[in-house]
């Protein structure tokens, strides 16, 4: 899929070093800068591209997370590729995040995965008669106790990754960078569906230890 690659626009290789990135960046803004280029078009549209490619891999925290998220493929620049297709990958990715980040912390802790189950199960008996593994019962105890299980440390890293994501998305176009409105509630919606991917992170580790009785 055709991405806006932030090293191929700095010019840099995935292996460069910081300072290497802070000297293409200086470099490439210095040559395209608008004073220097008064008859050009494109010269603010390039230094805004340099800007965004540089708010990211010039950030250590952010340069990792966007090496994640970006999987390092790509095909011919030429190809075009629907807005909605990109964002929907995203999404994918965003939510498997959330959902192997609560996962894993469940799965540290079997006592706690026992108490939950007890919850659940005493729920759904009182609501239906009998025990199943009833995904909205699940659904509910998780929003009630998600805030227990995600660290502060957690969320910042969610924040990371839904703040990289946003920017590769509006690299490529997916909303305008001066649509403010859209802007946020791209930002929002990823957010949301990293916080559905956690949901879902703790339904997958219940479901592990699930008995019907």
């Amino acid at each position: 899929m055709v991405r806006n690659d932030f090293y191929r626009m700095l010019g840099v290789s995935q292996d460069a070093s910081d300072d290497a990135i802070k000297k293409a960046y200086r470099k490439l803004v210095f040559q395209h800068h608008p004073d220097r280029n008064p008859d050009s078009t494109q010269a603010e549209v390039k230094i805004r591209e340099l800007n965004a490619a540089y708010e990211v891999l010039g950030d250590q925290e952010k340069r990792r997370t966007y090496d994640r998220l970006n999987w390092g493929y790509e095909t011919e620049r030429d190809e075009t590729v629907d807005p909605a297709v990109i964002l929907d990958e995203m999404e994918q990715k965003l939510f498997d995040e959330g959902r192997k980040e609560v996962f894993a912390v469940l799965m540290k802790d079997v006592k706690r995965i026992k108490a939950e189950l007890a919850v659940i199960r005493e729920r759904t008996v009182a609501d239906q008669g009998y025990d199943t593994f009833k995904e909205e019962i699940i659904r509910e105890r998780a929003s009630e106790v998600m805030e227990e299980l995600v660290t502060a440390e957690m969320e910042g890293r969610k924040q990371r990754l839904v703040e990289v994501a946003t920017e590769m998305l509006l690299s490529q176009g997916v909303v305008k960078r001066d649509d403010k409105g859209g802007v946020g509630s791209l930002g929002g919606q990823l957010e949301d569906v990293f916080r559905k991917g956690r949901m879902k992170g703790f339904a997958a580790a219940l479901e592990l230890f699930y008995e019907r009785r």
